[in-house]
């Protein structure tokens, strides 16, 4: 199952260039991801309170195909690739009019609250399905 997170290219999110800024690709796939999860039904800041979870990014794969401009309409899609104990891998594109400028392959783990790798909460692992 995919997620599509839509999101508008703001004056902010462009380099001197006018195109956007390679990094920033990264801050709309994170908000891509974050809105899939809460879409999902999963409530991050009760997570973390509630069974002391939170994700780190561990590892980016990250291609760049063709640049996004000022104003250009973008879609973020999210798809999960694998689920394991700890972790959780998604494959993720910036489209714009369903051309790929962007993809990306994430690997995320849960820490507790020293940093330490965790097991994903059974709840969460859940509403991956």
């Amino acid at each position: 199952m995919t997620h599509r997170f839509p999101l508008r290219v703001y004056y902010e999110d462009t380099d001197f260039g006018g195109i956007v800024y390679y990094a920033n690709y990264l801050k709309f796939i994170e908000r891509g991801r974050s809105e899939w999860v809460r879409d999902k039904g999963v409530d991050q800041v009760a997570m973390k309170r509630d069974d002391g979870v939170v994700f780190a990014v561990r590892r980016v794969e990250a291609d760049y195909y063709s640049p996004a401009r000022y104003d250009d309409e973008l879609v973020v899609v999210t798809a999960v690739e694998a689920v394991t104990g700890a972790r959780w891998i998604v494959r993720q594109t910036v489209e714009r009019g369903g051309e790929v400028l962007f993809s990306a392959l994430v690997t995320i783990v849960a820490i507790n609250e020293a940093g330490a790798p965790t097991r994903l909460p059974a709840a969460f692992r859940r509403n991956l399905n």
